[in-house]
């Protein structure tokens, strides 16, 4: 797809899949297993979720201080790799890999291996930090347990291109639609790398969930994945479906100022704002079900909380979910949606909680759109309820 930023001109090819779910995020609990290097930087930096950055002339006892992993430059056989567990298991839609500020120093190439593994096959020692530092002989004996080596490609060896701001974001494809929980990131032989992100849906066994637990329908960790969006200037609305509780702003969803906002701006008897525009983002459930409860969280937005907010609810075959999502959800879809929570009036930096009479709709669901007015950040949105299959 091309995204292009509304208030800057700006567009950039980037792939559909990058509005996925980052499932190897440090912040949803991916971490890094096993690396056969971390000399100059450790390899705990690539799942990082802030973007990476330089810093002049600081150097450390090991060598240039730089953010991601970058290795020795390799002087005996063999090239370097790491073993990362993903936060949330699921399926893989697509890699991307920055070499931001990696620009003499970069990995020409790599390769991407992956496992589904059973949670007893899964433990490994904690690393600390290694920097400054290579797998040691034991270290090698307990990574040997994974065979990694004998992992399925889900990316054959490929090149690179250097860290400048114009060449440094790589994006690769995945076609395989397989539950993975571990991939092995291939380095070819050596050099660094800023970021990797594998981009993706969570997938849970739900068939060990009974009907009448109450789950969160939309959170990340069982499936849920936006689809699309209006406006993301300062985050994300994927962040919305996040584990735990936002670390910050940047942790949330929260859009530019609408420039159409009246000069004067005007409420009802409710404090709702009489406005003409609105932001949205949508979302598939990850399992139809019967919600019950909402959750809306502005946590960390204080002067730039939405005024109301809003959410609708449809049911959608894939076929019809592609077609629209194909589409950018144009308005002439708008028929599709029905009122589930009606405009709403929202506090700044609060948890609201939502249930009973306030719902309009008690029906099975696949998909929901949230829309918030007329501008502004939500940290976290749960739908909890109890897993359905379609009537």
């Amino acid at each position: 797809m091309t995204a292009t930023s509304r208030d800057h001109g700006v567009q950039e090819c980037i792939p559909e899949f990058v509005q996925m779910n980052n499932l190897a995020c440090e912040s949803v609990g991916g971490k890094v297993l096993f690396a056969t290097d971390d000399w100059f930087a450790a390899a705990e930096n690539l799942l990082k979720k802030n973007d990476p950055e330089f810093k002049v002339g600081l150097f450390t006892e090991y060598g240039k201080w730089m953010d991601g992993w970058e290795t020795r430059r390799k002087r005996i056989p063999g090239h370097d790799w790491c073993i990362i567990e993903l936060g949330v298991p699921g399926i893989i839609y697509g890699f991307h890999v920055n070499t931001r500020f990696f620009t003499g120093n970069y990995a020409p190439r790599i390769s991407v291996q992956a496992a589904c593994l059973e949670p007893e096959k899964r433990a490994l020692p904690s690393r600390g930090d290694r920097t400054g530092s290579a797998a040691s002989e034991e270290d090698y004996q307990v990574a040997e347990k994974f065979k990694s080596e004998n992992w399925d490609y889900l990316l054959k060896i490929v090149e690179l291109k250097p860290g400048y701001e114009e060449s440094s974001h790589n994006y690769f494809h995945v076609s395989s639609r397989k539950r993975w929980t571990h991939v092995r990131l291939n380095i070819y032989p050596d050099g660094g790398i800023a970021r990797f992100k594998v981009y993706g849906i969570g997938q849970r066994n739900w068939s060990l969930c009974s009907p009448n637990d109450l789950e969160d329908l939309l959170s990340m960790v069982n499936g849920g994945v936006c689809l699309g969006f209006s406006d993301a200037h300062y985050g994300h609305p994927r962040n919305l479906i996040g584990t735990g509780k936002a670390a910050d702003m940047g942790d949330g969803w929260e859009t530019a100022r609408r420039l159409d906002r009246p000069p004067i701006l005007k409420a009802d008897d409710k404090g709702i704002l009489q406005v003409p525009g609105k932001e949205w983002t949508i979302f598939r459930l990850g399992h139809p079900g019967l919600i019950t409860h909402i959750e809306i969280d502005t946590n960390h937005f204080k002067g730039n909380s939405p005024n109301s907010c809003q959410i609708e609810v449809a049911v959608l075959t894939p076929k019809e979910e592609e077609e629209k999502t194909k589409a950018k959800w144009d308005v002439k879809f708008d028929d599709i949606w029905k009122t589930f929570l009606p405009i709403t009036k929202l506090q700044p930096h609060k948890r609201h909680f939502i249930e009973g009479t306030l719902i309009a709709l008690g029906e099975v669901v696949t998909h929901v759109r949230i829309t918030i007015a007329p501008d502004g950040g939500l940290s976290r949105v749960r739908l909890w309820g109890f897993p359905r299959q379609l009537p």
